[in-house]
């Protein structure tokens, strides 16, 4: 009878997993790649007169946002734009889009960062088309502001439709428009070897006899389509929305249902805009030299968030310059730090951040070493279990002790019965008698959990993780495996790891620990493979500690 009872469990094991695998090909893969466009085109251009920063005051410098009865979403029917050329931009980890109307980046593409696992096609991050839209757009409106003329904004005269930064250390692509009046205005793109940050400057020469007044603005349109990087793996999801850096608050989220409510408009020195996903983020940076409005917009099923810079005049005869900063890429700790103050907070761990940045630092500081992230994991591991070593020591003598005392309880449950009171008695003059702290089993999940919440958001969010390799067939430790191997082995060693502490004396108690081990690999299945590695690996380190004390409380008593 035991034998078939063995055979059957067997049997609906093996049927269980190949059923987990057959669900995991047929939902939980990710959806086929996009088709690929090696001349990326833009359906309906980039922008309406919608999108732009609206005035209501009659000097033209004042934005609809900081004016209340402008403050109400724009809606109504989009109007169609005519797209101007094409101006193609590649750096060795960009490559990019520039409509000449305007002078938007349309179209941005992350040489260093493949779209799946499995393709060589690079991950886009900014694109216009039927499908989708995300653009990085910026010009100057107010009084003169050439985006702000009733024909339009302007269409900018490039040298070239293509630049390469080739063997340079930097590239400097210039578009020029001259307005009727005479004024002679450069928009300045400069892209940096090895760099995401894009300064953008906006050199403007008046030669006519009047003044020139415009306002710069820089601002991200986004719709609402799905973060193509979030995983589907049961747990916390990366926010995807806007994100603003002020002098009333280094770090705020906004996000799309509160841009559709209201209009955030908050004014500052310096601080930045961003629209954030998983791994990957754009912003805006403008001068931390002048006070910014910063704002946002919805524009039919589209999302804006930006800033405007103050008014700039510049007299007959004379020159001036704005600039700003753009970033485009992935949340690269050391380039967002470069970019802007506050800027890699976008890489959000959550409340628990103050571990989970030193817990980054040392996670690529041992990759730095042994070169592989998975033994970068392993290497944390042994390091977070040597810092809890003393703490673990003692939760573990405390309950090998309950062990070891295990039949001593049974028969005194067996001699007072049904006296609960004198058994409570009895049972702590024997912890206070042999030292047991009866909830010392606790304190080492207690003072882990802290250390396993940061960790998975260190995991989730460092983009370095992002189709890194371990070995055999995890090829990627930031999705969860593929064969389930590793969280089934987790399970196991949980398994393994009650058995070795003392059973408890409630029925109900006993049995809800005993289920335990399989709960938990359930939720494992879908957590990245990188966690799971962790969990695996400082289960299997507690075992042996476990053991070992267990075998030294056994011999003290022989």
């Amino acid at each position: 009878m035991d034998v078939q009872r063995v055979i059957l469990l067997s049997a609906l094991a093996l049927i269980t997993y190949l059923g987990f695998l057959q669900w995991n090909q047929d939902y939980n893969q990710p959806a086929s790649a996009p088709q690929v466009v090696t001349a990326p085109a833009v359906i309906n251009g980039s922008t309406t007169s919608a999108d732009l920063p609206q005035s209501t005051s009659t000097t033209g410098d004042v934005p609809a946002a900081t004016d209340d009865s402008a403050s109400v979403p724009v809606t109504g029917t989009q109007e169609a734009v005519t797209t101007g050329d094409q101006i193609r931009v590649q750096t060795d980890v960009l490559d990019l889009v520039i409509d000449s109307r305007g002078g938007d980046i349309i179209y941005a593409a992350l040489l260093d960062h493949k779209d799946r696992i499995t393709a060589y096609d690079p991950f886009v991050l900014l694109e216009q088309n039927a499908n989708r839209t995300y653009v990085a757009q910026s010009g100057l409106v107010g009084r003169d502001g050439p985006d702000a003329s009733a024909e339009g904004r302007p269409v900018f005269n490039s040298a070239s439709t293509s630049y390469s930064i080739d063997d340079d250390e930097s590239l400097t692509v210039d578009l020029e428009y001259t307005t009727d009046a005479g004024v002679n205005i450069i928009k300045r793109y400069t892209f940096d070897r090895g760099s995401y940050r894009i300064g953008l400057n906006y050199l403007i020469d008046n030669q006519s006899e009047e003044s020139f007044r415009s306002t710069l603005f820089g601002q991200l349109k986004r719709d609402q389509s799905a973060d193509p990087t979030s995983g589907t793996s049961v747990g916390m999801k990366s926010y995807l929305g806007a994100v603003f850096s002020t002098d009333e608050n280094k770090y705020e989220k906004v996000t799309f249902k509160d841009m559709g409510k209201a209009n955030f408009n908050q004014t500052s020195q310096a601080g930045w805009v961003a629209f954030s996903q998983h791994y990957f983020v754009s912003a805006w940076v403008p001068s931390p030299d002048e006070t910014h409005t910063f704002q946002t917009r919805q524009v039919n099923n589209d999302f804006i968030a930006g800033f405007l810079s103050p008014a700039v005049e510049v007299l007959p005869g004379s020159s001036s310059e704005v600039s700003a900063h753009l970033y485009i890429g992935p949340k690269d700790q050391e380039q967002l730090e470069a970019t802007a103050p506050n800027l890699k907070l976008t890489v959000d761990y959550g409340w628990l951040w103050w571990i989970a940045y030193p817990l980054y630092w040392l996670l690529t500081t041992i990759q730095g070493f042994v070169g592989n992230w998975g033994l970068a994991i392993i290497g944390i591991t042994v390091v977070v279990k040597a810092a809890l070593f003393k703490l673990n020591a003692k939760a573990f003598r405390s309950m090998a002790k309950m062990r070891k005392f295990g039949p001593e309880m049974m028969r005194m449950k067996e001699l007072y019965g049904d006296d609960r009171q004198k058994m409570s008695q009895e049972m702590m003059k024997l912890y206070k008698k042999e030292k047991i702290n009866p909830l010392g089993g606790c304190l080492p999940i207690v003072a882990q959990m802290p250390v396993f919440i940061a960790l998975y958001w260190v995991l989730m969010e460092s983009v370095e993780l992002r189709h890194a390799p371990f070995f055999l067939y995890i090829q990627d430790l930031s999705v969860m495996d593929p064969y389930f191997i590793l969280p089934i082995l987790m399970g196991i060693t949980m398994f393994l790891q009650q058995k070795l502490n003392p059973t408890p004396p409630d029925p109900m108690q006993a049995k809800i620990m005993k289920m335990l081990p399989i709960i938990f690999t359930f939720f494992f299945l879908w957590f990245p493979a990188g966690l799971v590695l962790y969990w695996l690996v400082n289960n299997i380190l507690s075992i042996a500690q476990q053991w070992y004390i267990t075998r030294q409380i056994e011999k003290e008593g022989t």
